[in-house]
């Protein structure tokens, strides 16, 4: 394959006649443009720096307000000051430099520039006290209240014009820490229906002597804690539920986004991966810029951005105890797998980003290299996919120097990580169950050795031009690479496009370098625990049973008819799907963004409810509309509260750690976080709906995600609702537990008879 252009500016050699000196002009170039590169990128981000750090105001509000301010003053002989700065010059050695009119223009200049950072101090600090308030969102849906109106209008006031990305972080309030009282009430209201009289009593008792005696005094540090950090939930969710677990991560913390349902834009896979790996690195340029809209609620209250500054160059780093996020403040190739091969792919040359077609060309190369694995290479991934503590310290032992840590450095500090899979994925009409069961496992776990489960996200493309995502979860949520997928599926066949023949548009590029192949020299010892590591994974893959189902008999549109929430009446119909399936009642756990605070991730909606059940119960023996409403609303409610920072599970869990850290046993706490949720389940929101335009395009709706079972003897629930006549499901559970075997391949056509059966209440 093509190797990579004189990695040396220039070359020396001492001859007879003195030091021979040979420039190497092209390499020099390169430098120089490299450089400029990232001069250009440090300007950018100190010029976002300093617009975001004085938003709502500007710099060229400062500008308006001095020349406004001094013309003012200049015509009206006023001194802005009122004699002060005279006073006060009278005691500078410059002061008989200066004169009066001097004076008054230095003077103007400053009481100007104070009055416009008052101005924005008053204006960040009201709209921060403006977005304390959540009363919006218990509106009925479709309706707004007199207040609410009044309150959008003075948001938008306080609002600055054409926000960045980060620029409502320092307006966005904490999330407040909810009454101990508020909480025990909710955790015992939402145990009551999955619960006989003797263990409610028994379970009320407990909460009771929790609420009177320990909760107070661990209330008061996580007050304390609330007050000083930017959030008192995030920091410590990230490292005990995602980084200090020793378990693999492939399955069990990992989750898919997948492509197109019913298209493939191109089935050239070199082609899919040019325009894809494109449309990611722009819109990474976009991040870097922050030139990305914030999400807003309603389109004016913005949400938490955060997350989104681990998206790219980012890896998590096992350890022993505990794992570790990596983050490059830039990084300028990615990492690519085929057949075994590892890869490096410069993605600037010429001082730019490599174009579609020149990127597919790099592809191009990949595929056609013939080049056999390295010993130990072709399984070299499974370390990510297996136990932590094995692959902490083969890392420590078989990669901390010479070249098998320099691949390794350039896998993790990598912009991503791409697969060029040697199967083949698609949606297929005349089998659509087994072709999108297949699909997504594949996407959630692939052989186990062939994603680079560490990376923030992995690129998939099938042989067949398919594509799709797995992200680790640790750095962010769902909907945060849901924006990034949302952006490149919209970009891919639309915005950039093929030509007729398949490839991208554009020409390849005459003297581009080629990709680097990585270098491996993996001992015997270290090809012993990647084998046993792949041992682990294949066991836990294997056990995956996953079903996914467009489901199109009926979506949004009439639901909403019954004026019902979309999200509460799904999770309604899986509540008596699994009554129907197991007869009983589980503890429920749908994810809800916190994103209204700052550094917010999720709170859990409890969604078995006595309403549900009620619901539920009358279901089976009757039909009852108004028990749907009752319980849809109730759990629109819960999904309210956790929205606005009065969940109770984040809550609780923090209350646990703190009760960890002072030594301090809760049979309360113990008992609630040691309850299995066995159904886990989680909407994926669609949320950059102007980019499809599904009544034009109905062939470019997305399958949406998902991921893997979160009890043993559970079920993982993902649904995305797209355009008004269409819900795909993603289910999974394990085939070893007896709760679950079986239920999903046999029960397919159950499931949709389940949800066919609420459409039996809207006829009522």
């Amino acid at each position: 394959m093509a190797e990579a252009h004189q990695a040396v500016a220039f070359q020396f050699t001492v001859t007879p006649d003195g030091i021979d000196l040979h420039l190497c002009h092209e390499a020099l170039r390169q430098v120089y443009l490299s450089g400029l590169h990232s001069w250009k990128k440090r300007f950018i981000r100190f010029k976002n720096g300093v617009m975001t750090g004085v938003y709502p105001g500007s710099p060229s509000g400062l500008l308006v307000v001095l020349v406004g301010y001094m013309s003012t003053t200049k015509y009206a002989k006023i001194d802005p000051s009122l004699g002060m700065f005279t006073k006060l010059s009278k005691h500078l050695p410059i002061s008989k430099y200066v004169t009066e009119e001097g004076q008054r223009i230095v003077g103007g200049v400053l009481i100007g520039t104070g009055l416009w950072i008052a101005v924005t101090f008053v204006m960040r600090n009201v709209l921060k006290y403006l977005l304390s308030w959540h009363g919006w969102m218990f509106n009925r849906h479709g309706s707004l209240s007199l207040k609410t109106k009044i309150w959008l209008v003075l948001v938008k006031v306080f609002s600055g014009p054409k926000p960045m990305l980060y620029s409502f972080q320092n307006s966005i309030p904490r999330l407040p820490v909810p009454p101990i009282k508020d909480t025990v009430r909710s955790y015992l209201e939402s145990a009551r229906p999955l619960m006989d009289d003797e263990q409610y009593k028994r379970m009320e008792g407990l909460a009771k002597d929790f609420e009177k005696n320990l909760g107070p005094k661990l209330q008061w540090y996580l007050k304390l804690k609330s007050w000083w950090a930017s959030n008192y939930v995030s920091d410590w969710w990230e490292e005990y539920i995602y980084l200090r677990g020793r378990g693999p991560i492939m399955v069990n913390s990992n989750y898919y986004a997948m492509d197109f349902l019913y298209v493939i834009p191109t089935t050239r896979q070199a082609a899919r991966a040019g325009n894809s790996i494109h449309a990611i690195m722009m819109y990474r340029r976009k991040l870097d810029r922050a030139q990305i809209k914030p999400l807003m609620v309603l389109n004016t209250i913005p949400m938490c951005s955060s997350q989104y500054e681990r998206m790219f160059n980012t890896s998590r780093v096992p350890g022993v105890e505990t794992d570790v996020l990596q983050h490059m403040n830039e990084s300028k190739h990615i990492a690519v797998y085929h057949k075994g091969r590892f890869f490096k792919v410069w993605l600037f040359y010429d001082g730019r980003l490599l174009l579609p077609r020149e990127i597919e060309q790099q592809i191009e190369r990949i595929l056609a290299d013939k080049s056999e694995p390295h010993p130990g290479e072709e399984l070299l991934a499974a370390l990510t996919a297996g136990d932590r503590d094995p692959w902490a310290k083969a890392r420590s032992q078989f990669f901390s120097r010479g070249k098998n840590k320099q691949s390794l450095d350039s896998v993790e500090k990598a912009a991503f990580f791409v697969t060029l899979d040697d199967t083949e994925q698609r949606y297929d009409p005349e089998n659509s169950v087994q072709s999108l069961d297949s699909y997504g496992k594949s996407l959630l776990h692939g052989k186990c050795y062939d994603r680079w489960f560490d990376k923030s996200f992995n690129l998939i493309v099938f042989k067949n031009g398919t594509m799709g995502l797995n992200a680790e979860h640790s750095w962010a949520d769902a909907p945060v690479v849901g924006h990034l997928w949302e952006h490149v599926l919209s970009s891919d066949p639309v915005r950039l496009g093929y030509t007729e023949d398949g490839h991208c548009k554009g020409n390849p590029h005459p003297n581009l370098p080629g990709p680097q192949r990585l270098q491996w020299d993996i001992p015997e010892e270290g090809q012993a625990v990647i084998n046993s590591s792949l041992k682990v994974a294949k066991a836990l893959a294997d056990d995956v049973d996953m079903h996914i189902i467009p489901f199109n008999d009926f979506g949004k549109g009439l639901i909403k008819k019954c004026k019902t929430s979309p999200d509460g009446f799904i999770q309604i119909a899986l509540q008596l799907a699994h009554f129907r399936d197991k007869g009983k009642f589980c503890l429920t756990y749908e994810a809800s963004m916190t994103r209204l605070f700052r550094e917010g991730r999720t709170e859990t909606v409890r969604s078995c409810t006595t309403q549900t059940c009620d619901f539920v119960r009358a279901m089976m023996n009757d039909k009852k509309l108004k028990l749907l409403k009752v319980a849809a609303e109730k759990h629109q409610d819960l999904y309210r509260l956790a929205m606005t920072g009065k969940g109770i599970d984040r809550h609780l869990f923090c209350l646990y750690l703190v009760s960890k850290y002072l030594g301090e046993d809760s049979a309360f706490l113990k008992e609630v976080l040691s309850e299995p949720w066995r159904l886990s389940t989680s909407q994926t929101p669609l949320q950059q709906v102007d980019l499809f335009d599904l009544k034009r395009h109905p062939e470019y709706v997305t399958s949406g995600g998902g991921f893997g079972p979160v009890a043993d003897d559970g079920y993982g629930v993902s649904y995305i609702i797209l355009g008004e006549d269409l819900i795909n499901f993603h289910i999974s559970s394990k085939h070893s537990s007896p709760e679950t075997v079986g239920s999903l391949s046999v029960g397919h056509s159950q499931r949709h008879t389940t949800l066919l059966g609420i459409l039996d209440v809207m006829s009522l």
